[in-house]
Parts: C-alpha cells; structure tokens; sequence
C-alpha cells in the first residue's frame, strides 16, 4: 500500500514537473516573442500594439504597460510631428513675407543711385525707411510668434491702467490714421480702470488690432472702452467694403488674410498672437461680421 502511495507521489510530482517546465518554456518562448515585437515596433516606428498569447505570471499586465508607453511615445511623436511641420509653414509663409520688403529694398537702391535728382531721392529714401520699418515688424512678429509657440514666453502680470495705455496707442497712431485717409471716432470714458495684465503685451494686442483696422478697415472706424461684468471692454466696429472676403472664423488664424493684395507687408500673424497674449492674461478676444459691420472685442478682467 505505501509503495502504491510513493508511485502514485512519484507520478504526481513527475506530471507537475512536466506541466512547470511547459508552463515556463510558454512563459520564455512569451517574454522573447514580447522582446521581437519591442524591437521590431521600435525599428520601423510602428503605431501597432504589443500582444500576448497568454495572460498569466503578469505576462498580460506587463503587455498592457507596453503598450500605454508605446501609445504615449506615439502620441509624442505625432505632436513632434505636428510641430515640425507647423514650424516649416511658418518658415515658408514668412520667407514670402520678408522677401517681398526686400525685393522692394532692392529695386529703390537702384533707383536712388541713379538718379541726381534731390525731390526724387528724398521720396525714394522715404519708401526705404517705410520698406525697412515693415521688414522691422514682419522680424518682431516672427519673434513673438516663436516664443509663444514655444512656450518660452514669460508673462508677469501686475496692476495696469488700461484706459492710459489704449489711449496712448491710439493716438501714436495719429499720422497713420490721417494718411490711411480714416476717421476714427473714439468713446473712450474719463478716469482709470485697472486690469491685472502686462503692458508691453496690452500695447501689442492694441497695435496688432489697429495694423487689422488700417489693413482692412473703411474710413468710419468706432472704438470704444467699457466696463462690463468685471471686465474691461475693447470693441472696434469698422465698416468694409468687401464683407465676402472676410472669413470670421479664421480671424485669429495663423497667417490668415481677409485680402492679400492690402496685406502685403502682413505676416498674417498678428491676430493670432494678440488672441495668444489675451489669453495670457485670461481675457478673451472675439470677431463678428453683420452685414457690412466688421467687429472685434477685447476683455480682460478688471482688478
């Protein structure tokens, strides 16, 4: 009877044996096949997934954190992607920008050395300083535009007195306005209204929004302060002549432009970085189109 009993042991710990040994060349032949899919998906930068053909001895947890990092390194590399090629329409579009100025440069450098007329050389240095102040700008909007896409732009907000900065912006504007043969009308209220914010990135909110206006605009433009709801509130009204051009929705698009033919010393980027900056300073800015009746609205929250 007890050699029965040692037989029937022996057998029992023999088949256990067996299925260990089957159990752990699974679990090998697993691990390895789990190394072949790692290194092939890493070689060919695949969007494919780790699989497994068993999910016990943590085989099947371990395949599941594979694969979030592999998902992860894929969502990375997708906004890698994006960014690349974002960056390489900005170069394109802005190489367009900067050689138009130039181009212009070169032609009025031309002209200015052949010709012994005085008149004709003050005009032509004139549109040279004007061609040299928008390449200025094309360069400083490209410079904004990077450290915004970049996240490397730093912002300290503090108190300012929104009312002064908007009406010293306004009228540094004064020559341009005349020559551009608009009439503002301003309803700008007595007293200070304070927001928290930055004033450099106020100033370049409310010069990107008039370039917009002098690019755009008819000759009656409306620009009004407010204050509503705990914000300070901007609205420019400007009737246009070619409403159809005019898509709302891509307003605060990078290098968007309404009209091409009176934007040619635009990047395009000015309503996107003034959209950047507001949010900067959780405010908000917003474009509407009613009838001929173009609109932006700027609020930032008051303190």
């Amino acid at each position: 009877m007890m050699d029965m009993m040692m037989t029937g042991l022996a057998i029992g710990f023999g088949l256990l044996a067996v299925l260990l040994g089957l159990i752990l060349r699974k679990l090998i032949w697993q691990i390895r096949d789990l190394e072949r899919q790692i290194s092939f998906l890493e070689e060919k930068q695949s969007n494919g997934d780790v699989v497994c053909d068993i999910r016990f001895g943590g085989i099947g947890g371990l395949t599941d954190t594979l694969n979030r990092v592999f998902e992860q390194q894929k969502s990375r590399r997708q906004q890698w992607i994006r960014n690349e090629n974002r960056i390489a329409q900005t170069y394109t579009n802005l190489s367009h920008d900067i050689r138009t100025p130039l181009t212009s440069l070169d032609g009025y450098f031309q002209l200015l050395t052949q010709t012994d007329d005085q008149e004709a050389q003050q005009r032509y240095l004139r549109i040279i300083q004007e061609r040299i102040h928008a390449l200025r700008d094309i360069l400083e909007e490209l410079f904004m535009f990077t450290r915004l896409e970049s996240r490397t732009y730093e912002m300290k907000l503090e108190k300012c007195d929104f009312n002064a900065i908007l009406k010293e912006t306004l009228f540094s504007y004064y020559e341009e306005w005349e020559n551009s043969g608009i009439e503002p009308k301003f309803d700008i209220p007595e007293g200070k209204m304070f927001v928290q914010g930055n004033e450099p990135a106020i100033r370049r909110i409310l010069q990107n929004i008039i370039k917009n206006v002098l690019d755009h605009g008819g000759r009656s433009v409306g620009i009004s302060l407010s204050a509503m709801e705990g914000q300070v509130c901007v609205t420019v009204q400007n009737r246009v002549a070619h409403p159809e051009e005019i898509d709302v929705s891509r307003i605060f698009e990078r290098f968007y432009k309404a009209d091409p033919a009176r934007s040619r010393t635009s990047t395009g980027l000015g309503m996107a970085i003034a959209r950047e900056l507001t949010e900067y300073m959780n405010g908000s800015i917003s474009a509407s189109l009613e009838e001929n009746i173009f609109q932006l609205k700027l609020q930032i929250p008051m303190v």
